[in-house]
Protein backbone atom coordinates (compact mmCIF):
# COMPACT_ATOMS: atom_id res chain seq x y z
CA UNK A 1 0.00 0.00 0.00
CA UNK A 2 0.92 3.77 -0.57
CA UNK A 3 2.37 5.82 2.39
CA UNK A 4 -0.38 9.09 2.80
CA UNK A 5 1.19 11.94 4.59
CA UNK A 6 0.05 11.75 8.14
CA UNK A 7 0.89 14.95 9.07
CA UNK A 8 -0.84 16.47 6.28
CA UNK A 9 -4.06 14.22 7.32
CA UNK A 10 -3.87 15.69 10.90
CA UNK A 11 -3.50 19.72 10.13
CA UNK A 12 -6.75 18.78 7.70
CA UNK A 13 -9.04 17.06 10.56
CA UNK A 14 -7.96 20.05 13.08
CA UNK A 15 -8.55 22.74 10.72
CA UNK A 16 -12.07 20.65 9.77
CA UNK A 17 -13.01 20.56 13.32
CA UNK A 18 -11.75 24.52 13.63
CA UNK A 19 -14.43 25.78 10.95
CA UNK A 20 -17.28 23.74 12.51
CA UNK A 21 -16.45 24.97 15.82
CA UNK A 22 -16.07 28.58 14.31
CA UNK A 23 -19.52 27.79 12.15
CA UNK A 24 -21.67 26.31 15.23
CA UNK A 25 -20.61 29.71 17.23
CA UNK A 26 -23.11 32.17 15.00
CA UNK A 27 -20.35 34.17 12.87
CA UNK A 28 -21.36 37.33 10.63
CA UNK A 29 -23.04 36.50 7.44
CA UNK A 30 -19.56 37.13 5.03
CA UNK A 31 -17.41 35.37 7.59
CA UNK A 32 -19.79 32.13 7.33
CA UNK A 33 -20.34 31.75 3.53
CA UNK A 34 -16.13 32.09 3.46
CA UNK A 35 -16.00 29.11 6.28
CA UNK A 36 -19.21 27.30 4.69
CA UNK A 37 -16.60 27.17 1.47
CA UNK A 38 -13.72 25.74 2.89
CA UNK A 39 -16.44 23.35 5.23
CA UNK A 40 -17.48 21.92 1.89
CA UNK A 41 -14.24 21.55 -0.07
CA UNK A 42 -12.82 20.04 3.27
CA UNK A 43 -15.25 17.62 3.71
CA UNK A 44 -14.88 14.69 1.06
CA UNK A 45 -11.45 14.59 2.18
CA UNK A 46 -11.75 14.23 5.90
CA UNK A 47 -14.29 11.98 5.48
CA UNK A 48 -11.95 9.69 3.70
CA UNK A 49 -9.35 9.85 6.45
CA UNK A 50 -12.02 9.11 9.49
CA UNK A 51 -13.55 6.04 7.32
CA UNK A 52 -9.65 5.53 6.48
CA UNK A 53 -8.73 5.59 10.50
CA UNK A 54 -12.03 2.99 10.97
CA UNK A 55 -10.79 1.03 8.45
CA UNK A 56 -7.51 0.40 10.00
CA UNK A 57 -8.76 -0.43 13.74
CA UNK A 58 -11.07 -2.69 12.14
CA UNK A 59 -8.19 -4.67 10.33
CA UNK A 60 -6.05 -4.27 13.83
CA UNK A 61 -9.00 -5.77 15.62
CA UNK A 62 -8.95 -8.86 12.99
CA UNK A 63 -5.30 -9.12 13.02
CA UNK A 64 -5.67 -9.58 17.32
CA UNK A 65 -8.84 -12.01 16.89
CA UNK A 66 -6.23 -14.36 14.27
CA UNK A 67 -3.17 -14.43 16.60
CA UNK A 68 -4.76 -15.01 19.45
CA UNK A 69 -4.87 -18.86 19.91
CA UNK A 70 -7.50 -18.40 21.90
CA UNK A 71 -10.08 -17.79 19.71
CA UNK A 72 -12.53 -20.15 18.70
CA UNK A 73 -12.98 -21.69 14.85
CA UNK A 74 -16.61 -19.48 14.27
CA UNK A 75 -14.69 -16.52 14.95
CA UNK A 76 -11.58 -17.62 13.18
CA UNK A 77 -13.62 -18.38 10.19
CA UNK A 78 -15.30 -15.03 10.12
CA UNK A 79 -12.46 -13.07 10.75
CA UNK A 80 -10.81 -14.55 7.90
CA UNK A 81 -13.49 -14.10 5.27
CA UNK A 82 -13.85 -10.20 6.69
CA UNK A 83 -9.83 -9.58 6.14
CA UNK A 84 -9.63 -9.50 2.81
CA UNK A 85 -12.77 -7.35 2.18
CA UNK A 86 -11.10 -4.35 4.98
CA UNK A 87 -8.01 -4.77 3.30
CA UNK A 88 -9.96 -3.79 0.26
CA UNK A 89 -11.37 -0.84 1.37
CA UNK A 90 -8.69 0.37 3.09
CA UNK A 91 -6.58 0.17 -0.18
CA UNK A 92 -9.21 2.20 -2.07
CA UNK A 93 -9.76 4.72 0.75
CA UNK A 94 -5.97 5.40 0.02
CA UNK A 95 -6.40 5.72 -3.37
CA UNK A 96 -9.31 8.18 -2.49
CA UNK A 97 -7.01 9.85 -0.23
CA UNK A 98 -4.41 10.67 -2.48
CA UNK A 99 -6.46 11.85 -4.72
CA UNK A 100 -8.29 14.37 -2.91
CA UNK A 101 -4.79 15.47 -1.96
CA UNK A 102 -3.54 16.73 -4.92
CA UNK A 103 -2.42 19.79 -5.84
CA UNK A 104 -5.54 21.57 -7.07
CA UNK A 105 -6.06 23.41 -11.07
CA UNK A 106 -8.01 26.91 -9.37
CA UNK A 107 -9.90 26.60 -12.72
CA UNK A 108 -11.57 23.38 -12.22
CA UNK A 109 -14.36 24.60 -10.61
CA UNK A 110 -15.14 27.21 -13.49
CA UNK A 111 -17.48 26.99 -16.41
CA UNK A 112 -15.51 26.47 -20.27
CA UNK A 113 -16.05 28.33 -23.38
CA UNK A 114 -15.46 25.81 -25.89
CA UNK A 115 -14.03 27.23 -29.05
CA UNK A 116 -14.34 24.37 -32.26
CA UNK A 117 -12.92 25.40 -35.88
CA UNK A 118 -12.71 23.21 -38.85
CA UNK A 119 -9.31 22.39 -39.89
CA UNK A 120 -8.26 20.40 -43.05
CA UNK A 121 -10.70 18.70 -44.96
CA UNK A 122 -13.33 21.63 -46.09
CA UNK A 123 -16.46 20.72 -46.06
CA UNK A 124 -16.13 17.72 -44.63
CA UNK A 125 -13.96 19.20 -41.59
CA UNK A 126 -16.60 21.98 -40.66
CA UNK A 127 -19.20 19.07 -41.14
CA UNK A 128 -17.44 17.46 -38.38
CA UNK A 129 -17.13 20.60 -36.38
CA UNK A 130 -20.39 20.29 -36.27
CA UNK A 131 -20.66 16.67 -34.66
CA UNK A 132 -18.25 17.80 -31.96
CA UNK A 133 -20.10 20.80 -31.12
CA UNK A 134 -23.29 18.54 -30.94
CA UNK A 135 -21.24 15.97 -28.96
CA UNK A 136 -20.34 18.34 -25.85
CA UNK A 137 -23.75 20.08 -26.19
CA UNK A 138 -25.12 16.37 -25.55
CA UNK A 139 -22.98 15.75 -23.06
CA UNK A 140 -23.21 18.84 -21.27
CA UNK A 141 -26.96 18.05 -21.14
CA UNK A 142 -26.77 15.02 -19.35
CA UNK A 143 -24.46 16.95 -16.65
CA UNK A 144 -27.22 19.73 -16.33
CA UNK A 145 -24.62 22.54 -17.90
CA UNK A 146 -26.30 25.20 -19.76
CA UNK A 147 -24.57 25.55 -23.36
CA UNK A 148 -25.31 29.22 -25.16
CA UNK A 149 -23.51 29.85 -28.63
CA UNK A 150 -21.38 33.16 -28.45
CA UNK A 151 -20.20 33.15 -32.04
CA UNK A 152 -20.93 30.67 -35.05
CA UNK A 153 -20.21 30.49 -38.37
CA UNK A 154 -21.69 28.31 -40.61
CA UNK A 155 -20.18 26.01 -43.47
CA UNK A 156 -21.25 26.11 -46.91
CA UNK A 157 -22.32 21.93 -46.88
CA UNK A 158 -23.38 22.73 -42.93
CA UNK A 159 -21.94 22.24 -39.47
CA UNK A 160 -19.68 25.55 -38.80
CA UNK A 161 -16.21 26.74 -39.85
CA UNK A 162 -15.96 28.32 -36.07
CA UNK A 163 -18.43 27.82 -32.71
CA UNK A 164 -17.67 29.32 -29.70
CA UNK A 165 -19.78 28.37 -26.53
CA UNK A 166 -20.34 28.94 -23.00
CA UNK A 167 -20.97 25.80 -20.95
CA UNK A 168 -22.18 26.76 -17.59
CA UNK A 169 -21.83 24.47 -14.53
CA UNK A 170 -19.87 23.94 -11.46
CA UNK A 171 -16.38 21.69 -12.25
CA UNK A 172 -17.06 22.28 -16.30
CA UNK A 173 -13.72 23.00 -16.98
CA UNK A 174 -12.23 20.29 -14.65
CA UNK A 175 -14.29 17.10 -17.38
CA UNK A 176 -13.44 19.02 -20.65
CA UNK A 177 -10.01 20.63 -20.65
CA UNK A 178 -8.22 17.46 -22.01
CA UNK A 179 -10.79 17.72 -24.93
CA UNK A 180 -8.58 20.70 -26.32
CA UNK A 181 -6.58 19.88 -29.16
CA UNK A 182 -6.65 18.38 -32.88
CA UNK A 183 -9.66 15.98 -33.62
CA UNK A 184 -9.39 14.02 -37.08
CA UNK A 185 -12.41 11.87 -38.37
CA UNK A 186 -12.19 9.05 -41.38
CA UNK A 187 -15.54 8.52 -42.82
CA UNK A 188 -16.81 8.23 -46.42
CA UNK A 189 -18.33 11.41 -47.42
CA UNK A 190 -22.25 11.32 -48.75
CA UNK A 191 -20.87 12.87 -51.60
CA UNK A 192 -18.57 10.09 -52.69
CA UNK A 193 -19.62 7.95 -55.01
CA UNK A 194 -16.47 5.86 -54.91
CA UNK A 195 -17.12 5.07 -51.30
CA UNK A 196 -13.35 6.14 -50.20
CA UNK A 197 -12.24 7.42 -46.99
CA UNK A 198 -11.89 10.79 -45.97
CA UNK A 199 -9.88 12.08 -43.64
CA UNK A 200 -10.67 15.70 -41.78
CA UNK A 201 -9.99 17.26 -38.46
CA UNK A 202 -11.17 20.17 -36.49
CA UNK A 203 -9.33 21.71 -33.93
CA UNK A 204 -11.20 21.91 -30.39
CA UNK A 205 -9.79 24.81 -27.62
CA UNK A 206 -11.30 24.92 -23.91
CA UNK A 207 -10.81 27.63 -21.92
CA UNK A 208 -11.90 28.31 -18.15
CA UNK A 209 -14.47 31.22 -18.01
CA UNK A 210 -12.64 33.85 -16.36
CA UNK A 211 -14.55 36.31 -13.71
CA UNK A 212 -13.75 40.33 -14.09
CA UNK A 213 -11.85 39.30 -10.50
CA UNK A 214 -9.53 36.62 -12.83
CA UNK A 215 -8.17 39.45 -15.06
CA UNK A 216 -8.17 42.87 -15.07
CA UNK A 217 -8.47 44.02 -19.00
CA UNK A 218 -7.62 47.99 -18.55
CA UNK A 219 -9.51 50.51 -21.56
CA UNK A 220 -6.29 51.26 -22.75
CA UNK A 221 -5.18 48.25 -23.78
CA UNK A 222 -8.06 47.38 -26.00
CA UNK A 223 -9.59 48.75 -29.78
CA UNK A 224 -13.10 48.53 -30.43
CA UNK A 225 -14.25 48.67 -33.84
CA UNK A 226 -17.72 47.87 -35.10
CA UNK A 227 -18.65 46.69 -38.40
CA UNK A 228 -21.80 46.01 -40.42
CA UNK A 229 -23.36 42.86 -39.37
CA UNK A 230 -24.73 39.96 -41.84
CA UNK A 231 -26.11 36.80 -41.32
CA UNK A 232 -25.22 33.30 -43.37
CA UNK A 233 -25.02 34.23 -46.95
CA UNK A 234 -24.38 37.20 -46.41
CA UNK A 235 -28.31 37.84 -46.15
CA UNK A 236 -30.33 39.80 -43.36
CA UNK A 237 -27.73 42.40 -43.75
CA UNK A 238 -28.58 45.17 -40.42
CA UNK A 239 -28.32 48.42 -41.50
CA UNK A 240 -26.90 49.44 -38.33
CA UNK A 241 -23.03 48.89 -37.08
CA UNK A 242 -23.71 46.09 -34.76
CA UNK A 243 -21.01 43.66 -34.97
CA UNK A 244 -18.09 44.32 -32.72
CA UNK A 245 -14.20 43.18 -32.87
CA UNK A 246 -11.91 43.99 -29.77
CA UNK A 247 -8.09 43.87 -30.20
CA UNK A 248 -6.13 43.37 -27.41
CA UNK A 249 -3.34 45.90 -27.96
CA UNK A 250 -0.23 44.18 -25.59
CA UNK A 251 -1.35 40.88 -27.33
CA UNK A 252 -2.81 41.03 -30.43
CA UNK A 253 -5.59 38.70 -29.51
CA UNK A 254 -9.01 39.87 -31.52
CA UNK A 255 -11.83 38.56 -30.86
CA UNK A 256 -15.41 39.57 -33.02
CA UNK A 257 -18.81 38.79 -31.88
CA UNK A 258 -22.17 39.65 -34.39
CA UNK A 259 -25.21 39.22 -32.73
CA UNK A 260 -27.83 41.80 -33.31
CA UNK A 261 -27.51 43.98 -30.22
CA UNK A 262 -23.92 45.97 -30.28
CA UNK A 263 -24.44 45.79 -26.34
CA UNK A 264 -24.61 42.36 -25.91
CA UNK A 265 -21.59 41.84 -28.91
CA UNK A 266 -19.28 43.99 -26.75
CA UNK A 267 -19.73 42.04 -23.47
CA UNK A 268 -19.72 38.65 -25.38
CA UNK A 269 -16.72 39.61 -26.86
CA UNK A 270 -14.99 40.77 -23.53
CA UNK A 271 -16.23 37.74 -22.05
CA UNK A 272 -13.91 35.32 -24.93
CA UNK A 273 -11.28 37.71 -24.48
CA UNK A 274 -10.98 37.57 -20.57
CA UNK A 275 -11.27 34.09 -20.48
CA UNK A 276 -8.35 34.10 -23.83
CA UNK A 277 -6.03 35.97 -21.69
CA UNK A 278 -6.73 33.63 -17.84
CA UNK A 279 -5.79 30.89 -20.32
CA UNK A 280 -2.70 32.79 -21.69
CA UNK A 281 -2.14 33.04 -17.78
CA UNK A 282 -2.62 29.92 -16.76
CA UNK A 283 -0.53 28.12 -19.27
CA UNK A 284 2.70 30.55 -18.46
CA UNK A 285 2.33 29.69 -14.77
CA UNK A 286 1.58 26.39 -15.52
CA UNK A 287 5.00 26.30 -17.69
CA UNK A 288 7.16 27.94 -15.00
CA UNK A 289 6.11 25.55 -12.22
CA UNK A 290 6.47 22.66 -14.68
CA UNK A 291 9.42 23.87 -16.85
CA UNK A 292 11.15 20.12 -17.04
CA UNK A 293 8.08 17.98 -16.50
CA UNK A 294 7.05 16.18 -20.00
CA UNK A 295 3.46 15.22 -19.24
CA UNK A 296 1.48 12.80 -21.39
CA UNK A 297 -2.15 14.74 -20.73
CA UNK A 298 -2.33 18.30 -19.88
CA UNK A 299 0.66 19.60 -21.84
CA UNK A 300 -1.78 22.58 -23.40
CA UNK A 301 -0.25 21.66 -26.52
CA UNK A 302 -3.11 21.86 -28.75
CA UNK A 303 -1.12 21.65 -32.08
CA UNK A 304 -1.19 17.74 -31.80
CA UNK A 305 -3.46 15.34 -32.71
CA UNK A 306 -5.01 13.52 -29.50
CA UNK A 307 -8.02 11.62 -30.96
CA UNK A 308 -9.72 9.96 -34.52
CA UNK A 309 -13.18 8.94 -35.20
CA UNK A 310 -13.00 6.45 -37.57
CA UNK A 311 -16.64 5.49 -38.91
CA UNK A 312 -16.35 2.85 -41.27
CA UNK A 313 -14.95 0.94 -38.22
CA UNK A 314 -17.03 2.57 -35.30
CA UNK A 315 -13.86 3.44 -33.64
CA UNK A 316 -12.46 6.09 -31.41
CA UNK A 317 -8.53 6.08 -30.00
CA UNK A 318 -7.07 8.75 -27.73
CA UNK A 319 -3.87 8.80 -28.38
CA UNK A 320 -2.53 9.95 -25.40
CA UNK A 321 -3.29 7.34 -23.37
CA UNK A 322 -3.75 5.14 -25.94
CA UNK A 323 -7.42 4.05 -25.13
CA UNK A 324 -9.89 2.47 -28.15
CA UNK A 325 -13.49 2.35 -27.97
CA UNK A 326 -15.70 0.74 -30.26
CA UNK A 327 -19.06 2.63 -29.31
CA UNK A 328 -18.26 5.71 -32.07
CA UNK A 329 -22.44 6.12 -32.15
CA UNK A 330 -22.64 6.80 -28.88
CA UNK A 331 -19.85 9.05 -28.01
CA UNK A 332 -21.06 10.88 -30.51
CA UNK A 333 -24.74 10.99 -29.02
CA UNK A 334 -22.54 12.98 -25.71
CA UNK A 335 -21.77 9.29 -23.88
CA UNK A 336 -18.30 10.54 -23.34
CA UNK A 337 -17.40 9.54 -20.18
CA UNK A 338 -15.32 6.74 -20.32
CA UNK A 339 -12.56 8.63 -21.99
CA UNK A 340 -13.04 12.22 -20.27
CA UNK A 341 -12.60 9.30 -16.80
CA UNK A 342 -9.93 7.79 -18.10
CA UNK A 343 -8.11 11.05 -19.17
CA UNK A 344 -8.44 12.37 -15.35
CA UNK A 345 -7.18 8.99 -13.86
CA UNK A 346 -4.12 9.13 -16.19
CA UNK A 347 -3.55 12.78 -15.26
CA UNK A 348 -4.12 11.69 -11.96
CA UNK A 349 -1.63 9.02 -11.80
CA UNK A 350 1.21 11.01 -13.40
CA UNK A 351 0.62 13.63 -10.67
CA UNK A 352 0.88 10.77 -7.79
CA UNK A 353 4.12 9.58 -9.64
CA UNK A 354 5.68 12.77 -9.63
CA UNK A 355 4.95 13.46 -6.09
CA UNK A 356 6.59 9.62 -5.13
CA UNK A 357 2.72 8.89 -3.91
CA UNK A 358 2.14 6.05 -6.51
CA UNK A 359 1.33 2.49 -5.71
Amino acid sequence: MAKLPVEKMRELERRFGEIEARMSAGPAADVYVKLASEYSELQPVVKAIRDHAEAERELEGLKVLLADKATDRDMRDLAEMELPEVEARLEKLEGDIQIQLLPKDAADEKSAIVEIRAGTGGSEAALFAGDLFRMYERFSSGKGWKVEVLSASEGEAGGYKEIIATITGRGVFSKLKFESGVHRVQRVPETEAGGRIHTSAATVAVLPEAEEIDIEIRPEDIRIDTMRSSGAGGQHVNTTDSAVRITHLPTGLVVTSSEKSQHQNRAKAMQVLRSRLYDIERQRAESERSADRKSQVGSGDRSERIRTYNFPQGRVTDHRINLTLYKLDRMMEGEIDEVVDALIADYQAGQLAQLGMGQ
